[in-house]
C-alpha cells in the first residue's frame, strides 16, 4: 500500500505537538499528527496540568468552606465531601478540552492518526495501532514529551504505589499519603489530598523543597505548607517501598520505615522516547536520554526535529508550545524565536508560587550585581479584601542598567500576576518602567508596582 504523504508529520499530540500542528496547518503545510492515546492533549491535558488544577480548585473551595467562610460572615451547616462528583467534574473539564483540540484539528485541516509513531528512516513515519501504516513526509517533529521517573527499589503497582496519574483518581482520600519528592507535582497533589482530609508526609532527598526555585520563596512556602498540615522530611533518601495487605511501608535510609495507605512518587520526569526508533533512524541523544537539537530544533538527522520535554530544559507545557511554534515557523519562514529567559513557572498550591527569570541564588553564583525590591501582600488593599495576605513580590534588577533580571511571587493569584513580569522581561523593561506604569486600584498587581518602587527605595504603602 502506498504511503500517505504530508509536508509535516508530528509524533505526539501534547501541548507542543498539537500547537505545532495547528500553527503549521495555518501556515499552509499539509500537516499530520500521530498520537497513541484516543484523546489529544498529551499528559498535560489528560493526566497532568489540567486535571490537577481542577482538583486543586475544588479542594481549595472545600477547605475554604470548612475554614474560611466564617470570616466572611458565611455560615453553613454540616459540610460533606462528595469526592465522586469532584472527580466527575475534573474528568468533564478534561473531556471538554480534548474535544476542543479535535475540533481545532478539523477546523484547520490537520490529519489525525491514532497509534504509536516511529521513525524508520528520515522522511518516513511508521504508525502502529488503530491507524497503522506508513507516512511519507518532508519534515518530522518529535513531540513525545516525558514520563514519570522511577526510583531504585520502588515499583509502581498502579494502585497503592503510583505516579500523579493514579493520584488524580483516588476513589477515597487516603488516611496517610506519602509523597516522594517536594517539587511542583508532589506539592500540588499533596495539597489536594491534605485539604480533603489525608495526613500527608512529603519526603525530599534535598535539604529544601522546590529545587530550582528562589530559595527565599521556597522557604516561605515551606512554612505555609507546614501550617496547612503537610509534614516534611528533608535530606531523606528513600530506599524502597513494600506493599502490604492494608497499605504500604516506605523504607528510609537511617530512619524507621513509614507506614501509609498510598505512595505518590513525584521525583521528576524523563524523556519519553520509547518505541520511537531513534537509534534506527540515527537520531542522537545526550547522556540523560534527551534528544539533541540545534537552535532551529533540528536533530542531527536532516528533516527530523524535536521540541518540548523530550529535548530537556524546563519541562513545562507552555515552553513546549513556544518551541512548537518557533520550530514550525523556522521550517516555513526560515526563522523562529523563543526567549527562554522569560518563561515563567508556577506552583498552583495555596499560596501560589510563580517565578520568571533568574533567582537570587543564581545571581549570586554568577557574580551579577543586582538590586532587590520586596513588597508584602499584607500591605495590599485587594489582598486584604480577599482575606489572603500571605506572601510577597520580589523583583531583582541589574544594579547598573536597572533591567529586570527576575521576578518571584508567593501569594494570591501569583500564577496570573507573573504574566506582567514575563512581558516586562521579554521587552527588556527596567524596574523603573514597572514602577512608573499605572496599575489599577485596588488590585493585587499593585504589589508588583510597589516592589518595583522598592528597588529604588521609593515604595509608598510600607
Amino acid at each position: 500500500m502506498a504511503a500517505n504523504k504530508h509536508d509535516l508529520v508530528i509524533i505526539g499530540g501534547g501541548p507542543g505537538g498539537y500547537v505545532a500542528a495547528i500553527r503549521a496547518a495555518r501556515l499552509g503545510l499539509d500537516t499530520a499528527c500521530v498520537e497513541n492515546a484516543p484523546a489529544l492533549g498529551g499528559t498535560c491535558l489528560r493526566v497532568g496540568c489540567i486535571p490537577s488544577k481542577a482538583l486543586l480548585e475544588s479542594s481549595e473551595r472545600y477547605w475554604e468552606a470548612a475554614n474560611e467562610f466564617n470570616r466572611h460572615g458565611i455560615k453553613i451547616g454540616q459540610l460533606e465531601l462528595d469526592l465522586a462528583t469532584m472527580l466527575k467534574r475534573k474528568d468533564g473539564v478534561v473531556r471538554t478540552l480534548t474535544k476542543g483540540i479535535d475540533g481545532l484539528f478539523k477546523k484547520y485541516g490537520v490529519t489525525r492518526y491514532e497509534g504509536v509513531g516511529s521513525i524508520p528512516i528520515a522522511g518516513r513515519v511508521r504508525v502502529e495501532g488503530k491507524d497503522a501504516g506508513e507516512l511519507e513526509t518532508t519534515h518530522t517533529i518529535i513531540a513525545t514529551g516525558s514520563k514519570s521517573a522511577t526510583l531504585p527499589g520502588v515499583e509502581f503497582d498502579g494502585d497503592r504505589v503510583g505516579t500523579s496519574t493514579e493520584a488524580l483518581s483516588y476513589t477515597e482520600a487516603p488516611k496517610h499519603l506519602v509523597v516522594i519528592g517536594a517539587g511542583y507535582i508532589g506539592l500540588e497533589l499533596g495539597a489536594v489530598w491534605r485539604r480533603l482530609g489525608s495526613e500527608v508526609t512529603v519526603l525530599e532527598y534535598l535539604d529544601r523543597i522546590l529545587p530550582g526555585m528562589d530559595s527565599e520563596m521556597a522557604a516561605e512556602a515551606h512554612k505555609a505548607f507546614e501550617k496547612q498540615g503537610l509534614a516534611f522530611q528533608l535530606s531523606c533518601k528513600v530506599t524502597g517501598v513494600k506493599t502490604k495487605k492494608k497499605g504500604c511501608e516506605v523504607a528510609v535510609e537511617g530512619a524507621d520505615p513509614i507506614a501509609c495507605d498510598r505512595v505518590l512518587v513525584a521525583v521528576g520526569r524523563v524523556p519519553n522516547t520509547d518505541g520511537l526508533g531513534l537509534d534506527e533512524a540515527g537520531v542522537k541523544r545526550d547522556d540523560k536520554g534527551f534528544v539533541r537539537v540545534d537552535e532551529r530544533f533540528q536533530t542531527n538527522v536532516k528533516g527530523v526535529y524535536a521540541i518540548g520535554d523530550v529535548i530537556g530544559g524546563p519541562l513545562l507545557a507552555h515552553k513546549a508550545e513556544e518551541e512548537g511554534v518557533a520550530c514550525v515557523e523556522g521550517i516555513v519562514k526560515g526563522y523562529g524565536h523563543i526567549d527562554y529567559d522569560s518563561i515563567p513557572g508556577v506552583v498552583y498550591t495555596h499560596p501560589e508560587i510563580a517565578s520568571v527569570g533568574r533567582t537570587e541564588d543564581q545571581l549570586r553564583e554568577e557574580g551579577i550585581s543586582y538590586k532587590k525590591g520586596v513588597f508584602p501582600f499584607m500591605a495590599n488593599g485587594r489582598a486584604r479584601a480577599l482575606n489572603d495576605t500571605n506572601g510577597q513580590v520580589k523583583i531583582l534588577a541589574d544594579e547598573h542598567s536597572d533591567r529586570v533580571l527576575g521576578v518571584h511571587i508567593i501569594g494570591p493569584r501569583a500564577g496570573d500576576l507573573i504574566a506582567e513580569a514575563a512581558v516586562a522581561m521579554a521587552f527588556g523593561a527596567s524596574s523603573e518602567d514597572l514602577a512608573y506604569t499605572s496599575h489599577a486600584h485596588p488590585t493585587l498587581a499593585e504589589a508588583i508596582k510597589e516592589a518595583a518602587l522598592a528597588v529604588h527605595d521609593s515604595q509608598i504603602h510600607i
